[in-house]
C-alpha cells in the first residue's frame, strides 16, 4: 500500500481530470460522463457515470480523492471496516466498493475510494418525525460501534482537539497583534475548564461529526454517506450537534432522541455533562483545521473572512460565551423522562 508522509506539505494542483480518469480506468471503471465536483475542502470528490467491469448500462458513482497527510492507509482501511461492519447490521450506511478485494486504491501517489453514489435529501433538524428516526438509527449504530474498539483510528481528546488546535493557533500571524492577548486568555481559560469537565466513561467507536450537512434522509431513514471524521469518543458527540435553539428547545430535542435511542442502546446520562465540553473542542479544533490548511488555495478561496480582524474578533468573543456555557450546570432532561 502506499506510503504516506504526514508531514510533506501538499495540494491538489496535481490532481486534473486525465489523472482522475486514468485513476479510474485502471480499476475497471470507464467513465461515460464528465466529473462533477462535490462539495467537499478536506479531500477532492467527484460524481460521475461509468460503465464497469463491461456492464451494459452505466451508473453512476462517487469518487473520494483523500488528502494524503491526514489519514493513514491503516486509518482509512479501519474506517471502511467500521462500514462494512455497519451495513452487514443492515444500518443505513454507503459503503465504498470494493476492486480486487480493496476497497482503498492508489495511483500517482494518491489515495481513493469509489463509493455508489446515493442521493437524499438533508436531514431537517427542525422535524420531530426525522429526529426520532436518527435517534433509533444513531442507537442502532452505536450498538455496533460499542462492541469492539478502533486500533487505528484516534480518540476525540483534550489533546487532540485542544492543546494541538492551541499550539497551531499560537504561531497564527493571522491573528491580530491588539486580540492577542485577549484570545489566548479566553482560550487558556476555557482549555482549562474543558480539563475540568471532560472526563467521558466510556468510549465507542463513532461517526465523529454527526451534522445536518453529513445526514441525508430518503425511504423513511436517515443515512450517512461515508464516515471520513470516524473515531472513538463519547456517544454523545454523535447526538450533540442536533440540539439548537435555547436550554428548553435543546431539552425537547434531547429527550425526542433518546427515548427513540435507547430502545437499542443503553445511554449514559451523566454523559450529558458533556456537552458543552464537546462543543468547545469543536470550536477551537475548527479554527485549528482552518490554520492548518491555510496553504491550500481552495480554503483561502472559500474561507476569506478567516484572515479579517472582525473573525477573530468574533472568535474572541465566542471563546469567552463559550466559557460562560462551560460555567453555568448542564444541560438536564424533565424529572419525568
Amino acid at each position: 500500500m502506499l506510503a504516506v508522509n504526514p508531514t510533506q506539505r501538499f495540494d491538489f494542483s496535481t490532481l486534473q481530470p486525465d489523472l482522475i480518469l486514468d485513476a479510474l480506468h485502471q480499476h475497471g471503471l470507464d467513465v461515460s460522463s464528465g466529473l462533477l465536483p462535490l462539495n467537499s475542502y478536506e479531500n477532492r470528490v467527484y460524481q460521475f457515470s461509468a460503465y464497469r467491469d463491461g456492464s451494459s448500462q452505466p451508473e453512476k458513482y462517487v469518487v473520494k480523492f483523500y488528502r494524503p497527510e491526514r489519514w493513514s492507509a491503516a486509518q482509512i482501511i479501519e474506517e471502511h471496516q467500521f462500514a462494512f461492519e455497519l451495513v452487514a447490521a443492515d444500518i443505513p450506511v454507503v459503503a465504498p466498493l470494493q476492486f480486487a478485494g480493496s476497497s482503498l486504491l492508489d495511483y500517482q501517489g494518491f489515495l481513493f475510494t469509489v463509493f455508489p453514489s446515493r442521493g437524499g435529501r438533508t436531514l431537517e433538524i427542525d422535524n420531530d418525525e426525522q429526529l426520532a428516526l436518527l435517534g433509533r438509527f444513531l442507537g442502532r449504530m452505536h450498538l455496533v460501534g460499542q462492541k469492539q474498539p478502533f486500533i487505528e483510528r484516534p480518540a476525540l481528546s483534550i489533546d487532540s482537539h485542544l492543546v494541538q488546535s492551541q499550539a497551531v493557533l499560537a504561531t497564527l500571524t493571522l491573528i491580530p497583534a491588539y486580540l492577542r492577548p485577549a484570545f489566548d486568555s479566553a482560550l487558556e481559560q476555557v482549555i482549562d475548564e474543558v480539563r475540568r469537565q471532560y472526563r467521558p466513561s466510556r468510549l465507542i467507536r463513532l461517526h465523529g461529526d454527526c451534522h445536518a450537512g453529513n445526514l441525508f434522509y430518503t425511504g423513511g431513514s436517515p443515512f450517512f454517506v461515508d464516515l471520513d471524521d470516524c473515531r472513538s469518543g463519547p456517544a454523545m458527540q454523535d447526538i450533540w450537534m442536533m440540539l439548537s435553539g435555547d436550554r428548553a428547545q435543546q431539552r425537547m430535542t434531547l429527550e425526542l432522541m433518546l427515548e427513540e435511542y435507547e430502545q437499542y442502546c443503553r445511554f449514559d446520562f451523566a454523559e450529558l455533562k458533556l456537552i458543552e465540553p464537546l462543543r468547545a473542542m469543536r470550536m477551537v479544533h475548527y479554527m485549528a483545521w482552518l490554520a492548518r490548511r491555510w496553504q491550500d488555495q481552495a480554503f483561502v478561496m472559500n474561507f476569506p473572512w478567516f484572515a479579517t480582524d472582525k473573525y477573530w474578533e468574533q472568535q474572541c468573543l465566542a471563546l469567552k460565551e463559550q466559557l460562560a456555557f462551560l460555567q453555568q450546570p448542564s444541560l438536564s432532561l424533565m424529572p419525568d423522562y
